[in-house]
């Protein structure tokens, strides 16, 4: 996005701060807000819900400031082709309130917060939950590690880095991608949607402009749906199966379905696939000080994406495949 990653920012403090701000704005956006119910309420804000969440804009948006600032100047009369999404914004003619300030009068899109929001927390949470549910068992690990052995077979293969190109032939790996979407969707509460008119939903009265949220942690775990076990990893539910992740299946909507689905499903599904191969082909994984897998702190911290309340704390050693 900035042509810059977090050890590239001024200290290890600024990529602290940005993380936590990321994650403060995920819990403000599922707080109750008594001005929803009440909307008498809104302009006075008695949570303070609102004056916070433009609190955190505004230091967040304080990170990256200067880089556009700096790269604004630095194309000023000069060809400059694009190199990354900051560039892109600043091609289309998009001023410094669209790409990294939050109006206070208007909802337009600002598109850096967007992508940090939605682009960083939600792939590094499902790629702890996937080693979480890797690590508490055993069996699903090995046969990971056998698919990557068999299909790195020869001495150039296991020298050269994996790409996606690989991974699309791992179908036990993808099977352990959709079962670890399922159990711990990183959204727990799917994008929220509006009724655009009053309905009856089960002799529920949904009023017109009502605020929609569908619980896909509760679909992926009912019973009725998935009768095989359905609070259990296993990943071979998946194995030949045709259910996917693409709003198809409403069973499975880990990235939502419909026109406001996730936009950023082939980058996250690749870009999860593609970590959780590297780390596993490169490294063995094991608790510190012999910790029981079987002792893993498995709540989860709710928010905008279901975090693990614990994190996750593994010890790497050299793998041999």
């Amino acid at each position: 996005m900035l042509s810059r990653d977090c050890i590239g920012f001024e200290s290890s403090e600024t990529a602290n701060r940005l993380k936590s701000l990321i994650w403060r704005m995920m819990e403000l956006g599922t707080s109750p807000n008594l001005a929803e119910f009440f909307p008498i309420l809104k302009k006075w804000d008695p949570q303070g819900l609102r004056r916070e969440t433009f609190r955190c804009c505004n230091e967040l948006y304080s990170v990256w400031q200067p880089y556009v600032k700096e790269r604004r100047e630095r194309r000023r009369g000069e060809r400059y082709g694009a190199q990354d999404f900051l560039d892109i914004f600043l091609e289309n003619g998009l001023d410094d309130d669209q790409i990294d300030w939050l109006s206070l009068v208007s909802s337009q899109v600002v598109f850096l917060q967007e992508l940090f929001m939605a682009g960083t927390d939600t792939n590094t949470t499902a790629i702890e939950w996937a080693m979480t549910e890797l690590i508490r068992n055993k069996g699903a690990m090995n046969k990971l590690r056998e698919e990557l052995n068999a299909e790195l077979s020869s001495p150039l293969e296991r020298k050269l880095p994996l790409d996606e190109c690989v991974v699309s032939r791992l179908p036990y790996l993808n099977a352990i991608v959709k079962e670890t979407l399922r159990l711990h969707p990183p959204g727990p509460l799917m994008l929220p949607h509006r009724a655009s008119e009053t309905c009856e939903v089960m002799n529920f009265t949904v009023p017109e402009g009502a605020k929609i949220l569908v619980n896909v942690w509760a679909i992926s775990r009912y019973p009725t749906v998935w009768e095989d076990d359905p609070t259990s990893f296993k990943p071979e539910r998946f194995i030949g199966s045709k259910v996917d992740f693409r709003g198809h299946d409403f069973e499975f909507l880990p990235f939502g379905a419909g026109r406001r689905m996730c936009p950023g499903v082939p980058l996250a599904t690749r870009q999860i696939s593609l970590i959780l191969a590297a780390i596993v082909r490169n490294f063995d994984w094991c608790l510190p000080d012999g910790k029981d897998p079987a002792e893993l702190d498995m709540n989860e911290k709710f928010g905008f994406t279901l975090q693990k309340e614990q994190p996750l704390l593994l010890v790497p050693n050299r793998c041999s495949l």
